[in-house]
């Protein structure tokens, strides 16, 4: 990665970082750029990186025994991306993850990850917060699909998502929501 601290500061915001701990943190990410429709990673594969989205959007999403794809989240910009399950365990992807429009991307591996946490403290930490909030996130994700009517629950995805709805097609949002997009157009319509 070349050096430009904007983007480390954009990356781990909140955190100061010596100019030593930018040089080590820079020398671990990688900078790619995707097209709409590429695929980061297959179920099936060994998953050994996460992707921080500097812009664009990214799916994730499993696809069932008949066939049929769940959304399980859309990645925006500032969120960081991977199949964690896969990721934490050492082992094959269960997701895939799709990028739905032009995309910048850091990529960061999990051997690359885990030098930087005993390398510099603070990351450690850093990322130990994403992901009591990511696990709180779905939590209360599971919580709205047990709990709220459809129309609840687009509400809940407009609000986490607001300028998705122009850039993600109507079957990728019906697929997150837990329902066709016939019933997403009824929704719609209603509100």
């Amino acid at each position: 990665m070349q050096s430009d601290n904007s983007v480390i500061k954009i990356i781990f915001k909140d955190l100061n970082f010596t100019k030593a701990e930018i040089k080590i943190i820079e020398s671990h990410f990688h900078k790619i750029n995707v097209k709409k429709g590429t695929i980061l990673l297959n179920a099936g594969d060994l998953v050994d990186v996460q992707y921080y989205i500097l812009d664009g959007c990214l799916r994730t999403f499993h696809m069932d025994s008949q066939g049929k794809e769940h959304t399980i989240q859309f990645g925006i910009k500032d969120w960081w991306v991977s199949d964690f399950t896969a990721l934490l365990d050492s082992d094959e992807a269960i997701l895939t993850i799709e990028a739905i429009q032009d995309s910048t991307l850091y990529k960061i591996s999990k051997q690359d990850m885990n030098y930087l946490y005993s390398k510099i403290p603070k990351i450690d930490s850093f990322f130990r917060l994403k992901l009591e909030r990511s696990f709180a996130a779905f939590q209360k994700r599971i919580l709205s699909y047990l709990s709220q009517s459809a129309a609840e629950r687009y509400l809940n995805f407009i609000k986490t998502y607001p300028n998705i709805e122009k850039s993600v097609k109507n079957y990728h949002i019906a697929s997150y929501l837990g329902m066709t997009t016939e019933s997403l157009s009824r929704i719609r319509k209603e509100l």
